[in-house]
């Protein structure tokens, strides 16, 4: 992962959740708890998530090979995949059929105080784990709202970490609601609600995150504002008659393919031409840095009106 802001985030959370899952377990080992129980395979779930996306921050540093000719960056796509519908949706599938469990058959609850303390530690500590993800984002995420940045972000590992830290303690919130009610009222049944609202905020969670993953999987473009700075680019040299097409995609979070047919005046040698390629690459990659893979097929302009004109090259300079 060359994103070291998102490592920190993610190695944050994992411990956060190692260490939360295991006073989870205890407390319901002892207390009974069904809110609890949820909570922690809800720990143990986002913990399995957060060594998921380490291990696809690592695959994808793979040198890019015949098989795999333009590497193995999408890896990260992958794994942020399988985390939101495999882990999530299993996490969210268990807390709600526990929840319908402890419906049919409640259970009075055992040593009171104990699932109030530890989900208040909890609920501090993915305080903390929070803060670090939302300050790790705010490096990365410009202007955009917050809506706009899990949506579009091309980087996988923060938006999946901000969506498991807020879920964790919207969780967290619920199984403190159903366990302090129960204890006021004295009725089970709070805590097994307070698990069924666990379940479907998991698995919310879960079709959300698998959207967004989705949409990278199948292969995102630049966003319109890349584009507009690809296109600048090309377009101010003035050797450049038109910019006939351009298509640009992902290969990695970090790493823009552009594809582009460019339109050459007709006396220019294939030398020229060359040359001309090579410079627009390099304004190209200094306008937009992740554009990494660039290949210009170079092409003549033919003037709308002129006998027989191509259809796709009547293009004025500018447009794509």
């Amino acid at each position: 992962m060359s994103a070291s802001g998102g490592t920190k985030a993610v190695v944050a959370a994992l411990l956060a959740n190692t260490g939360i899952a295991i006073t989870k377990f205890i407390a319901w080992a002892f207390s009974g708890s069904s809110s609890m129980l949820a909570e922690a395979v809800h720990s143990v779930a986002d913990a399995g998530n957060q060594l998921l996306l380490l291990r696809g921050g690592q695959v994808a540093k793979k040198q890019a090979d015949a098989e795999h000719p333009f590497g193995y960056g999408r890896e990260r796509f992958v794994y942020a995949f399988v985390v939101s519908i495999i882990l999530f949706s299993v996490g969210g599938l268990f807390s709600i059929y526990e929840g319908i469990d402890k419906l049919r058959h409640p259970h009075e609850l055992d040593i009171l105080w104990l699932p109030i303390v530890v989900l208040l530690i909890a609920i501090v500590l993915e305080s903390f784990s929070l803060r670090t993800a939302v300050r790790e984002s705010n490096h990365v995420r410009g202007t955009q709202s917050w809506v706009q940045f899990v949506r579009h972000s091309k980087s996988p590992e923060l938006p999946v970490v901000l969506l498991e830290d807020i879920a964790a303690l919207v969780g967290l919130i619920f199984a403190f609601l159903g366990v302090s009610l129960t204890i006021i009222t004295g009725n089970p049944v709070w805590d097994a609600i307070g698990t069924l609202f666990i379940g479907a905020l998991l698995v919310l969670v879960a079709i959300v995150l698998g959207i967004e993953t989705k949409s990278l999987l199948v292969g995102e473009g630049a966003s319109a504002i890349d584009t507009e700075r690809i296109r600048d680019a090309i377009n101010a040299d003035p050797d450049v008659e038109a910019l006939i097409h351009m298509k640009t995609l992902y290969v990695g979070p970090e790493e823009l393919l552009v594809g582009a047919k460019v339109a050459f005046n007709s006396r220019r040698t294939l030398g020229d031409v060359a040359a001309l390629i090579d410079e627009l690459e390099v304004r190209v990659r200094e306008a937009v840095p992740v554009a990494r893979i660039i290949y210009i097929e170079p092409d003549v302009y033919v003037r709308p009106g002129a006998e027989n004109p191509p259809t796709d090259k009547i293009v004025i300079k500018g447009s794509d």
